[in-house]
């Protein structure tokens, strides 16, 4: 039988204390209090998206207005989900706002690298060729994943921090 260091005499050892922690990460996710670390994560998922949304649409030179909004849209996320790690009110109200326009965009995206996709010299029938070269097909989604964390941690319960 494996003993956990926190029985020793004088406290828990540093892998004890990492072992502490992953136990009681897991009883949080277990138990649905995980809201203020998926906040956490969506300020950084958003913050990591709207820097690579950004590059990959300047790199096109923002030909369409359209490509303006997730770079808008995304870093506007960022302070509402660290607001929502530290306050349980921000993460109820401005956080799924915030993640609600970034899902809604990411969807908006999808339809409009798929009518890119379409739009180029031999749209769809040259699938394997305008797919690669063309639009990023599913990133738009990728976005969207970041809004659906968000929408979820506001649904979760806080993590009970004693």
């Amino acid at each position: 039988m494996v003993r956990s260091s926190t029985h020793r005499r004088g406290g828990a050892a540093p892998a004890g204390a990492a072992e502490h922690l992953l136990d009681r990460m897991l009883a949080d996710v277990r138990t649905g209090r995980f809201e203020q670390t998926l906040a956490a994560l969506t300020a950084a998922g958003a913050a990591i998206t709207a820097a690579e949304i950004y590059t990959e649409h300047d790199s096109a030179s923002f030909g369409n207005k359209m490509m303006w909004w997730p770079v808008v849209i995304l870093p506007a996320a960022i302070p509402a989900a660290i607001a929502g790690v530290f306050s349980k009110r921000a993460a109820k109200t401005v956080l799924p706002l915030a993640s609600a326009a970034i899902v809604v965009n990411g969807l908006q995206g999808t339809y409009l690298h798929w009518r890119g996709i379409a739009q180029k010299p031999g749209g769809w029938q040259m699938a394997s060729y305008n797919v690669e070269m063309g639009p990023p097909l599913f990133a738009p989604l990728l976005a969207s994943l970041v809004g659906g964390m968000g929408l979820l941690a506001a649904i979760l319960r806080r993590e009970d921090r004693a």
